[in-house]
């Protein structure tokens, strides 16, 4: 029984995060968005179809203070 729930519970948090991040055009909004509400970034990469890695990267160079030239 937990097990279907918890089944249940996914499907609806990743339907959720398709339909808020429908409108987001770059990846990285999408991951800044998502690991804000949230989920980790295993979670955030298999819904949108990436690796952690790539989450984990991106939410590290968007914590560094940008170089200005």
């Amino acid at each position: 029984m937990n097990e279907e729930i918890l089944e249940k519970l996914d499907i609806l948090i990743r339907l959720q995060a398709a339909a808020l991040t429908a409108a987001m055009e770059s990846s990285k909004e999408k991951i800044l968005f998502l690991s804000a509400a949230g989920l980790r970034p295993t979670l955030v990469a298999d819904i949108l179809g990436t690796t952690a890695n790539n989450v984990n990267v991106t939410l590290s160079k968007s914590r560094k203070p940008s170089k200005a030239k």
